[in-house]
């Protein structure tokens, strides 16, 4: 083999790897998702540009799903509980934060026993995301919402 089939076969695995991200990002918001940037908290800066991601969220069950949009795992980096999940603090992008979410977006905090994690999402989304939360069974009132 030259140099020239190796670089061949080097752009040719570096193609498929983009399609495969491509069709995996269109069949997580075909199956119901929707685009949700995430990070965890680990500092005290709240409006830090550090640490976001975009992704899509799923809903399943009792249960949501966070899949980063730019990955090579199959599985959810995030899952968060209907039952146990809290929302600490609520708010809009700050200003350096505006260059990486979109202006319109509401950064909710949350926490269910794991880590801190910040999700900033569109506002249909937030309607959404909140009608999932409050469809909770009865007899579970376990989490609240920052006002």
């Amino acid at each position: 083999m030259t140099v020239g089939h190796i670089v061949a076969v080097a752009l040719l695995l570096v193609v498929l790897a983009l399609v495969a991200l491509v069709f995996r990002r269109l069949r997580l918001l075909r199956s119901g998702g929707v685009h949700v940037w995430q990070r965890r908290v680990r500092s005290s800066a709240p409006t830090s540009t550090r640490g976001w991601n975009l992704g899509v969220l799923r809903y399943r069950g009792e249960e949501i799903a966070w899949f980063r949009v730019i990955s090579l795992s199959g599985g959810a980096e995030l899952r968060l509980s209907r039952r146990r999940i809290e929302i600490t603090d609520r708010r809009s992008p700050g200003p350096s934060e505006e260059f990486v979410l979109p202006s319109d977006a509401t950064v909710l905090r949350c926490r269910d026993g794991g880590p801190t994690v910040e999700l900033a999402m569109s506002q249909d989304t937030l309607t959404g995301f909140l009608s999932w939360l409050e469809a909770t069974p009865p007899g579970n009132f376990n989490h609240r919402q920052a006002s």
